[in-house]
């Protein structure tokens, strides 16, 4: 019996042992439950008390484990594709030239081209220095063709346009610098419009005309001419003469050989891959900068030299813009500028059709689309025979 009793008597001890913790930890988590309640109380009578202050705090006291589904935003891709608004900002030209420099150049849609729908606009781009008296013909011209074209204006830089709100002119003027006639800043107009017209992805022809200019023809028929062309319209010519060659400084070698420099007019036309390259460009330009000065003037050498020597088979060595150069004779500076005494019927029908040229390896008499230069004098005579020999208005 005393064995017996010795042997459960640690048994008895040892349960005792494993029940008391266990009543302990009950009793304790009664006490921590009643706490917890307490706590919940209290805070639920500071939220009533402050649910304003706590209101606004709360997004940044409490995070769910599983973040909320975002507001459904709009299409990535059309934010990135949609164009300016207007045509001011705030960029310095290096940041413009260097942004315009990395846009886009595919050409057509599918395959190798863009991943979605789009136009192509002819971009037109206006070196002036203030005033547009042709405005009023331009506006015809644009008319019902939105969505086709874009506009950019570079004027003088204390200048300010007053176009309505109606007008296609309205908040195109692009932040300018001054431009002096027959220095380089003559091309750093020309590579400034280029820049801010190439912002806009659905630009494709970029065509730079002056305040002096007008069309020639309908929007249609100017548009098509572009679009079916099989290469862009930069004169640029081989002139052995001394207002060719003779401009030409041994200090452009290597990038630029003798037998390489070309002139031209200035006022052009090329498509979106040709601006791409004016703009981007750091290895001729330099050199044009530093040893194209009076007498040698850039507009007319820089990017007829600079694509001819990079793109020779994409240009067709004429311009689509007519001049006459007759009134001044052989060493005249400026071409002639018409009024409203020259304004008839066949002088305009002889620019559009007086001339031979080439056009898509055939030939045409279709040579020019846009005329200059032409006095705010000419801009009555012009409206009222535009509708029956321009085709628009």
């Amino acid at each position: 019996m005393e064995d017996a009793k010795q042997a459960i008597l640690p048994a008895a001890q040892a349960e005792q042992r494993r029940a008391f913790p266990a009543g302990m930890l009950r009793l304790s988590l009664g006490f921590l439950l009643l706490a917890v309640g307490a706590g919940l109380s209290a805070f639920g009578l500071f939220l009533a008390r402050h649910s304003e202050v706590v209101a606004a705090a709360a997004p940044a006291l409490f995070r769910p484990c599983v973040a909320a589904a975002a507001p459904e935003e709009e299409d990535a891709l059309e934010r990135w594709i949609r164009p300016p608004a207007h045509a001011r900002h705030a960029m310095t030209d290096e940041e413009l030239l260097w942004l315009a420099s990395s846009a886009p150049r595919a050409r057509g849609q599918g395959k190798g081209g863009y991943p979605f729908r789009r136009v192509p606009k002819m971009a037109f781009m206006f070196l002036a220095h203030g005033p547009l008296p042709m405005a009023p013909l331009w506006e015809r011209f644009f008319r019902g063709n939105e969505g086709r074209y874009s506009i950019y204006v570079h004027t003088m830089p204390l200048y300010r346009a007053n176009f309505t709100s109606d007008s296609v002119f309205y908040r195109r003027q692009i932040p300018s610098k001054v431009v002096q006639w027959g220095q380089i800043t003559m091309c750093d107009a020309e590579r400034r419009l280029l820049a801010n017209a190439l912002l806009d992805i659905s630009n494709e022809w970029f065509v730079l005309v002056s305040e002096s200019c007008i069309p020639l023809f309908d929007f249609n028929t100017t548009y098509q001419y572009f679009q079916n062309s099989s290469q862009s319209f930069v004169m640029s010519f081989d002139d052995p003469g001394k207002d060719g060659r003779g401009r030409y400084n041994l200090n452009m070698a290597p990038e630029v050989q003798l037998e390489q420099w070309r002139k031209g007019w200035q006022w052009f036309e090329v498509d979106r891959e040709l601006a791409i390259a004016i703009v981007r460009d750091t290895f001729y330009y330099p050199k044009f900068k530093q040893f194209c000065r009076p007498g040698c003037y850039a507009d007319e050498h820089y990017i007829q030299t600079m694509l001819t020597i990079e793109f020779t088979h994409r240009l067709a060595n004429r311009t689509v813009t007519w001049v006459d150069w007759s009134r001044g004779g052989p060493y005249a500076a400026h071409p002639a500028t018409f009024g409203r005494g020259d304004i008839t019927e066949e002088f305009l029908r002889g620019i559009r059709g007086g001339e031979a040229c080439m056009y898509n390896d055939q030939n045409s008499t279709m040579c020019h689309l846009f005329a200059r230069k032409f006095a705010p004098s000419a801009l009555e005579p012009l409206l009222e025979l535009a509708p029956t020999v321009l085709g628009f208005g």
